[in-house]
């Protein structure tokens, strides 16, 4: 069952955005060439605490940190620890969620670790982003979940890759809903699957973790011995991209962006529903 949310009860979820909005911008000013993930980690552990929020990262199914630090061709769950140190010209997904008052915020980025990248590393993360974005505008009232999954996909499959082939949209991970736990339904597919049917109508009240995962090549991934650790079966690298967003009747509000997504969403002809907060 999808879980449908009050304005009171977005306004929790918004104040839980915001702590892993600061999480964001106090980890990607860490990743540094020298630092270690276990460096972001405890950066993250330190937000969360000053917010006086809880971590819904730490103990999730035993995952052992705060935040997913996947760097290169981890595409998502990578384990922060002493041993993965940052170079320049790294590529770094960090994921990171908060909990205020029983109600959850969880949201991505991809980050490049000093400087000198190749172009088509840095077409990659904004393919990524932007097809976010689509996804994002298309969660409108009376719209249905897959209207979602095919603004993701189609943004992907009408950029062209540096070097000619295609993006590979990470199959076997996708969205999700979101509220009083990190990961509820429904599962939100980066892609149209004509066997998942349309999905349910999207309604005020309707939350998601909207994360696309897109690599240079495949689709396919496979879970290191660490059981948490998933890579791309062909070693490209990938980029990972999340927000929660929130449907209201007034329209989407980007729960873990600073500004409720006003500024993007109005580029693509879309108002963001006020913030409950201002």
């Amino acid at each position: 069952m999808v879980q449908i949310k009050t304005p009171e009860q977005i306004a929790k979820m918004r104040e839980a955005g915001l702590v892993v909005a600061a999480i964001h911008a106090a980890t990607r000013e860490a990743a540094v060439p020298g630092a270690t993930t276990r460096d972001l980690d405890e950066v993250a552990r330190k937000v969360i605490a000053d917010h006086g929020a809880k971590s819904n990262f730490l103990g999730y199914g035993g995952f052992p940190a705060t935040i997913c630090t996947s760097v290169n061709e981890v595409v998502v769950h990578g384990i922060p620890d002493e041993k993965t140190v940052l170079k320049n010209g790294d590529v770094i997904s960090i994921d990171a969620g908060a909990i205020v008052d029983g109600w959850h915020g969880d949201a991505a980025y991809t980050a490049f670790v000093g400087d000198g990248h190749a172009p088509e590393l840095i077409e990659l993360s904004r393919v990524t982003e932007e097809s976010m974005w689509a996804g994002i505008a298309a969660m409108k009232n009376g719209n249905r979940l897959v209207d979602i999954s095919r603004a993701v996909e189609t943004y992907i499959r009408r950029q062209p890759k540096p070097g000619g082939g295609r993006y590979g949209i990470i199959e076997e991970y996708g969205g999700h809903g979101i509220g009083t736990e990190m990961h509820m339904d429904p599962h939100l597919l980066n892609y149209v699957s004509r066997k998942r049917g349309k999905g349910p109508k999207l309604v005020p009240g309707f939350c998601l973790a909207i994360e696309p995962m897109v690599s240079l090549g495949t689709p396919h991934t496979e879970v290191l011995s660490d059981d948490w650790t998933v890579i791309t079966t062909d070693g490209t690298w990938s980029s990972h991209w999340e927000h929660s967003v929130a449907l209201t009747e007034e329209g989407p509000l980007v729960l873990t962006a600073v500004d409720g997504g006003r500024a993007k969403l109005a580029e693509l002809g879309v108002t963001a529903a006020p913030d409950p907060l201002a």
